[in-house]
């Protein structure tokens, strides 16, 4: 069923980058009205809003998928999107296994909370050691010694700990794994870093969507998920100890505190564990990913500077505004200088496509 879905998905995907008839009073030389993206869950209701806007504003109809970061880079590596969305930046090993130079392009940044279900417990606090403990599987109760130590004034129940974690490959797992990798030897050791991973204890859910209402539904849950989905549904989340050694909540403050630090030319850096002493500590940029070249596959021009048209807006002040409405934090105006300038570097067979 799962493989039926997913050709399902591509097959409606495919189907949204077929060309549509230029409308009147348009600018541009576009004659192709649909693009085509899929991928990250984490994003995906930043997307959701940038993307009406982007239809109501240009006329032109965006599709994405939420099928999780692997999907979007595998949908991407087999060209049946225009662009593909991941919250893991590709590695040079893994950059080297595309067909051709891709470019990242980053579009905002958001915080990967630890949300549980204790109905009596609100303002839990974790530090590192607590993280490890329970993701682990060593911590199976919520009333282990612990946690009580670090929580005298809560509730505690006598109650096993359910984990719950993704079930598909996810650049969410990839930020929370890349920071419990930094925080945690073990870890780093016996699980690592990855989208996917072999995990030492809890049950797996789909997409964030999928662990959020895994989590909201069973009491005695605890699991990650990106913030926006813990605040739309509701369900409490932890304080964490930063590296700093304050308990840090979530905000678009804690979550912009995270990119401080030095930017690379092609954005491809992780925000986990920030030297910031107001920042939260799981914190990522989001990217969209697509072919430097965009001569490719038969692809007209028009296409190609109807994918560039969009990206260029989607960094935009007024693409940015939205972000925070959904509990996103927008991009530092660095972050935006290096993602205009990698989109004016993009090409169709060598020929400049943005000014």
């Amino acid at each position: 069923m799962k493989k039926l879905f997913l050709l399902l998905l591509i097959g409606a995907l495919m189907g949204a980058c077929s060309n549509g008839k230029k409308k009147s009073g348009e600018n541009d030389s576009s004659e192709t009205m649909s693009l085509a993206a899929a991928g990250a869950t984490f994003p995906m209701p930043y997307y959701n809003m940038v993307i009406k806007d982007y239809i109501v504003q240009k006329g032109v109809q965006v599709t994405y998928g939420g099928i999780g970061s692997g999907g979007g880079i595998k949908s991407l590596k087999d060209k049946v999107v225009d662009f593909g969305a991941t919250d893991a930046f590709l590695s040079d090993d893994k950059m080297a296994e595309m067909p051709a130079e891709i470019v990242h392009i980053p579009t905002c940044l958001g915080a990967v909370v630890i949300a549980y279900n204790l109905p009596e417990v609100s303002g839990l606090k974790l530090t590192d050691e607590l993280l490890e403990g329970i993701f682990m599987g060593d911590i199976t109760k919520w009333n282990d010694t612990r946690i009580k130590a670090n929580n005298e004034d809560a509730n505690l129940p006598d109650s096993p700990i359910t984990i719950v974690h993704r079930s598909d490959g996810s650049g969410t797992t990839h930020i929370f794994s890349d920071y419990m990798s930094k925080i945690s030897a073990r870890w780093a050791k016996d699980v690592g870093t990855g989208k996917a991973l072999q995990w030492p204890a809890g049950m797996g859910a789909k997409g964030n969507p999928g662990v959020a209402g895994t989590i909201k539904s069973t009491v005695g849950s605890i699991g990650y998920i990106g913030s926006e989905y813990a605040f739309a549904q509701k369900i409490p989340v932890a304080l964490l100890q930063n590296k700093s050694g304050q308990y840090i909540e979530p905000s678009i403050e804690s979550i912009s505190a995270s990119a401080q630090g030095a930017l690379p030319d092609d954005t491809r850096v992780m925000l986990t564990n920030s030297d910031d002493p107001g920042a939260y500590p799981i914190c990522g940029f989001t990217w969209l990913i697509l072919y430097k070249d965009q001569a490719y596959n038969g692809r007209s021009k028009a296409q190609a500077q109807t994918t560039l048209n969009f990206l260029d807006w989607i960094v935009s002040a007024d693409a940015q505004a939205v972000a925070p409405k959904v509990n996103y934090a927008p991009l530092p105006q660095k972050a935006v200088d290096r993602a205009k300038a990698i989109l004016r570097s993009v090409n169709y067979g060598g020929e400049a496509i943005l000014e």
